[in-house]
């Protein structure tokens, strides 16, 4: 240990305080030892850090930060230096405001469109995902402050988050939902990792050996600090006991007289209390010397410019047809739309940034050699249609040469907490498109959303640039691209499906009661589109430019590829090239391709470059479960080079060496994973997959502690009925306004336990014990558990308090 001298000093009631917060944001301290503490906050795309008292949602305001575009929109851009640049500046910031821990970036796997979070979340592909939080990363702790990617592991749905169990086999665990954190603590060099809300495989992540110890420390090597999603701790104990060394936000002391007890009675030894204390002190200390290097200031103008860069680089032209774009000078453009004069440009949720300066394409385009005729609001935010709106914005396009239409998801559609219904964009503003094409058919869309979307009405727009969520400076990158300052570089990072059903977890999403089944397996994304030829409507990876490339010259060797990328069109610009392999199939099943490499290159009009993509670790490898390790299957591999999933430019076969003869599957046993058709995959052959019965996922006929509070709809109690109909009405009347009510939703979704480990000391578990008998029907016994254990616990918390003061 490194720090055994400290650590003896210490008394056992100071050793279980401190791995729990003592506020929203901050660790604990304990001054008699000099030991300080170090301040957490949100920053996925910027720092959120709160003036006044923290709160895990962002209600209270928080300090001007620089808000870069979203992962989900600077995934788009492929660009690994651009996320190291990104990470540079949101290190910078996060040391100016005295930040030590920036809670980011979110790296979970986008299994299914609907995901309420996706719009913070890099990739459908791990290895994508990994490379982007890598550069990430490295960026961030070049400044002195730590990373802490999240949300470890397998977080695919808000829905009841806190209160779900994701049911998976290993080798798609390992493949899929692992892999992105794999790489970005073994390249990005992670020094901290949040866990997530809900349980894998039946055991809650933060509590859960075979992700903490056996993957992430011994496999992977990890040596920082494990850190709990805000309210995401069940058992503190078995927690400590995984090596989760840091419960988060502030539990009160409840928490830290579990673990004195459990070393008092013998389950939780000291030696494991104590290394646990050890590597939070190493992060503690070396956190706060670093402080002392780093200044408090940085430079607002390059980071807005940096904001604007990403999301330049990330914008993806969908559609150009009759080459609209880019913009003639001079031409006569209608700019209509909501989201022109008030962008959306960020998610919904705790990574909710205040910008420095946000610009807006009503703001912005008077900047640019376009003659604007006018600006039109059309439609309203809140999805209730205005003929007046309509009719005004009808009258612009009719006498414009072209109409820039702001269109998009709104801030209800995309929020943490809530996940999508379904794909579609308002009706409102799909009836406006459809009525201005009646009077012009020059329209470009210029879409705003973190998340896939449908696309049945793409027709009536001749050019569509996607600009995600693009951040503060995001309208003015947007004005760059259509005017042809910038050609187009960015290369979709999730597939757009032509409609929701046609998506693999369409079957198993999201989970009906307590387990949520990927049955799907590996078969995520374009893995299970190109397997079994679903048509769609944007392939991952895909993304047109101003000009035009050419491949040529393919050299395969056993370290990687060779190729040579000419720009064959009329304008400089970046291409996205592409490496995927495919493997035998017949004695393991896998996708016909998978990302394994890639790389932007920028080319002057007519210049051509030699490419190098090298192979790695992960290249040709798969997750055996027969060994427990990744193994190399032997025979030809098919090497494709392209610009995305679906527009292969060049092909190679080559022979690989295999690492082992002892093989995972029997191939009659899983014929829905030998042909890639998962989407009605039988119980049995799941079972078959797992290696194990399905667990028991149905709810109880009593809720239990680890229920979420919307379960109350089947409570004995009609009290605790009556409250969730009263929490229904408020959230149907919250999202009738068209904004989400974040603190509602959070509660609506927490489980009983919840509210024990976010009312900072407040509430103790025996409290929320007494809650859940109280809605169970026994009304009573509930009432003296939670009047008896108030008053337990306010007692218990005074003289714990007068322990650590040394009183």
């Amino acid at each position: 240990m490194k720090y055994s001298s400290i650590i003896e000093k210490m008394t056992i009631e100071e050793k279980a305080a401190i791995l729990s917060g003592k506020n929203v944001w901050q660790s604990r301290n304990i001054d008699r030892l000099g030991i300080p503490s170090i301040f957490c906050a949100d920053g996925p795309h910027g720092i959120r850090k709160q003036a006044k008292e923290g709160d895990h949602l962002g209600l209270n305001p928080s300090l001007p930060a620089t808000c870069f575009p979203t992962a989900a929109t600077v995934a788009n851009s492929w660009d690994e230096a651009l996320c190291e640049d990104i990470g540079n500046a949101l290190g910078e910031e996060a040391a100016a405001q005295g930040v030590n821990v920036l809670l980011g970036p979110g790296l979970n796997i986008k299994r299914s469109p609907l995901c309420g979070r996706n719009f913070e979340y890099f990739s459908e592909d791990p290895y994508q995902a990994g490379k982007m939080a890598a550069s990430y990363i490295r960026g961030i702790q070049n400044q002195g402050v730590y990373a802490c990617p999240k949300h470890f592991a397998v977080n695919s749905q808000e829905l009841r988050r806190m209160a779900m169990n994701a049911v998976l086999d290993e080798r798609t665990l390992r493949e899929i939902y692992l892999e992105g954190f794999e790489i970005a603590v073994k390249e990005g060099g992670a020094k901290s990792i949040m866990t997530s809300y809900n349980e894998v495989n039946g055991t809650y992540a933060n509590e859960n050996k075979h992700l903490l110890q056996d993957i992430l420390r011994k496999e992977w090597g990890f040596d920082g600090i494990v850190i709990t999603d805000w309210g995401g701790s069940n058992d503190h104990v078995k927690g400590i006991a995984a090596g989760s060394n840091l419960e988060m936000p502030s539990p009160g002391l409840d928490s830290a007289r579990q673990v004195v007890k459990a070393v008092e009675e013998g389950s939780l030894s000291m030696e494991t209390l104590d290394a646990c204390v050890d590597d939070l002190l190493d992060a503690v200390f070396t956190l706060t010397k670093e402080k002392e290097a780093k200044r408090q200031s940085f430079d607002q103008k390059r980071h807005h410019e940096l904001a604007r860069k990403a999301a330049e680089e990330s914008v993806v032209l969908l559609k150009n047809s009759e080459k609209l774009l880019p913009l003639k000078p001079g031409c006569k453009v209608a700019l209509i739309g909501d989201f022109a004069i008030e962008p959306r440009y960020q998610g919904a949720g705790s990574s909710l940034v205040k910008p420095l300066h946000l610009e807006t394409m009503e703001t912005e385009i008077g900047n640019f050699p376009l003659n604007c005729i006018g600006i039109a609001k059309g439609y309203l935010r809140s999805k209730r249609p205005d003929a007046g709106l309509e009719s005004q914005a009808k009258e612009l396009a009719a006498r414009a040469d072209v109409v820039l239409y702001c269109f998009g998801l709104d801030e209800l559609s995309e929020s943490e907490g809530m996940d999508r219904s379904h794909m579609r964009l308002p009706e409102n503003q799909i009836h406006l498109l459809q009525s201005l094409a009646e009077v012009n058919p020059n329209i470009v869309g210029i879409i705003s959303a973190g998340s896939a979307i449908e696309m049945p009405w793409q027709n009536f727009c001749k050019a569509i640039l996607h600009g995600f969520l693009g951040g503060e400076a995001g309208p003015g990158a947007m004005l760059r691209v259509l005017t042809g300052v910038v050609s187009p570089s960015g290369h979709l990072s999730e597939t757009y499906p032509i409609r929701y059903e046609d998506t693999p977890a369409y079957q198993y999403y999201p989970s009906e009661e307590r387990n949520s089944e990927y049955r799907e397996g590996i078969y995520i994304g374009y893995r299970y589109y190109d397997t079994v030829n679903i048509p769609v409507q944007y392939p991952f990876g895909y993304g047109l430019s101003y000009t035009t490339f050419a491949y040529s010259d393919l050299e395969v060797s056993e370290n990687g590829v060779e190729f040579t990328l000419k720009n064959t069109g009329a304008y400089d610009g970046k291409e996205v090239a592409q490496l995927y392999i495919g493997g035998p199939r017949e004695t393991v099943f896998r996708p016909e391709k998978e990302l394994k490499g890639f790389a932007k290159v920028f080319l002057k009009a007519g210049e051509s470059k030699r490419v190098t993509i090298p192979f790695d670790d992960k290249t040709f490898r798969y997750w055996n479960t027969a060994t427990g390790r990744f193994e190399v299957e032997g025979g030809d591999y098919t090497v494709f080079i392209g610009s995305s999933a679906a527009d292969v430019k060049l092909t190679q076969t080559i022979p690989v060496k295999g690492t082992t003869q002892v093989f995972p599957y029997q191939p009659e046993a899983l014929p829905s994973y030998y042909s890639g058709s998962i989407k009605k995959v039988p119980a049995k052959e799941f079972e078959t997959l797992l290696g194990h019965p399905i667990p028991d996922g149905k709810w109880k006929n009593e809720l239990g502690i680890n229920d979420a509070i919307c379960q109350m709809h089947q409570a004995k109690s009609l009290l605790a009925r009556l409250v969730f109909k009263i929490l229904t009405g408020l959230k149907t009347r919250s999202e009738a306004k068209g904004k989400p009510n974040l603190n509602l939703l959070f509660i609506y979704n927490m489980p009983f336990r919840g509210i024990a480990k976010m009312t900072g000391g407040a509430v103790s578990m025996e409290m929320a014990e007494g809650m859940v008998l109280a809605v169970n029907g026994h009304l009573f016994r509930g009432l003296k558990k939670i009047i008896g254990g108030y008053f337990a616990n306010a007692k218990a918390n005074r003289a714990y308090e007068k322990k650590l003061s040394g009183k």
